[in-house]
């Protein structure tokens, strides 16, 4: 395996090492500041504190903390002016924000709500309470942040976690990487709008096919671009592949110019204003597995080499092709 084949894919390559989240603690009054960043510690975090909005503004540009608990009521700038200002930031708005506050009101919680208020506490509050709150909207921004806008799939880190799963448990799998063939071309002729269509309908064939093929569970992903993963059973490969191409195939011919697809091909002008003729689009997959008479992996970034790899294979076939790895190894190092 060469060295270029890893760094091609160097955004899947180990995850770094964790840091506690930091969480940023608002709050004029000192005792309840105290005793949420005491409870926080003691469960792990990292805490910083602020006594007010404007402090919290200065704490935010200088450390970027994952995740802030604002009290509502502060002199100067309260809790939902500070999140208004978060929220109008591109570097601030996506912070998680829990308020805490006595107001119990439904229309009070609408105001907070509509300024951008994740979740509330309302005092007086126990520390399970606030742990618990505290746990789920740290954990749902960063299942948020992983997932592509574009087709809702999980990204790169979500897809290294689930191959190293896969390696933990044991047993066989296959991973795929999936590519649209002349999707360039797709993107200079029609511009990026229609080349997001073409991603999400890809997007769609993938679901419609998990969804055909049933049991077990097939993992998808979205690492990028035109850029696809699915992990899943060895022997489901090919009926997913199958159906994923047939699919998309019929998909995209409606998604060209009437003209284009009728003729076959689309016309792409180069710099010198010369029109060069693009065949239209076809997918190309590779595919590594790890199966009882195969290779074994230990490495996430090299099951994701061998299927890059795989698919370079795939794209120098016509049409759209499914590029298999069945040599036999007893590990990494045997590549």
């Amino acid at each position: 395996m060469s060295t270029d084949m890893v760094r091609d894919i160097g955004d899947l390559g180990p995850e770094p090492e964790q840091r506690p989240d930091l969480i940023l603690v608002v709050d004029d009054d000192q005792d309840i500041a105290g005793f949420v960043e005491f409870n926080l510690k003691m469960e792990g975090y990292d805490v910083l504190r602020a006594a007010d909005g404007e402090e919290a503004l200065r704490v935010i540009q200088d450390r970027r903390p994952d995740l802030a608990v604002v009290d509502w009521m502060m002199p100067g700038m309260n809790g939902v002016e500070l999140t208004r200002r978060l929220r109008a930031e591109p570097l601030t708005s996506t912070l998680p924000v829990i308020m805490l506050t006595a107001k119990s009101m439904t229309a009070d919680k609408v105001v907070g709500l509509r300024s951008g208020v994740d979740d509330y506490l309302v005092k007086p509050f126990d520390t399970f309470e606030l742990l618990a709150r505290v746990t789920n909207t740290l954990q749902r921004n960063k299942e948020f942040r992983e997932v592509s806008p574009l087709t809702g799939l999980p990204g790169n880190s979500r897809v290294r976690r689930e191959i190293h799963d896969r390696m933990r448990a044991g047993g066989e799998y296959s991973v795929g990487y999936i590519d649209i063939d002349r999707f360039k071309s797709v993107n200079d002729v029609y511009g990026f709008d229609r080349g997001d269509e073409f991603i999400t309908a890809l997007a769609r064939c993938l679901h419609k096919a998990v969804t055909t093929i049933g049991p077990p569970s097939i993992f998808l992903g979205h690492i990028g671009g035109d850029d696809f993963v699915f992990i899943c059973a060895p022997d489901q490969v090919l009926p997913l592949t199958k159906r994923t191409v047939t699919d998309f195939e019929q998909a995209a011919d409606r998604l060209y110019d009437p003209g284009d697809a009728e003729r076959g091909y689309i016309e792409v002008p180069d710099r010198r204003g010369n029109k060069n003729k693009a065949a239209l689009v076809t997918l190309s997959i590779g595919v590594a597995q790890a199966t009882v008479e195969g290779r074994t992996f230990t490495d996430p970034r090299v099951v994701i080499a061998v299927a890059s790899e795989m698919k370079k294979v795939a794209k120098s076939q016509p049409g759209s092709y499914v590029a298999i790895d069945r040599r036999r190894a007893g590990g990494d190092g045997d590549e």
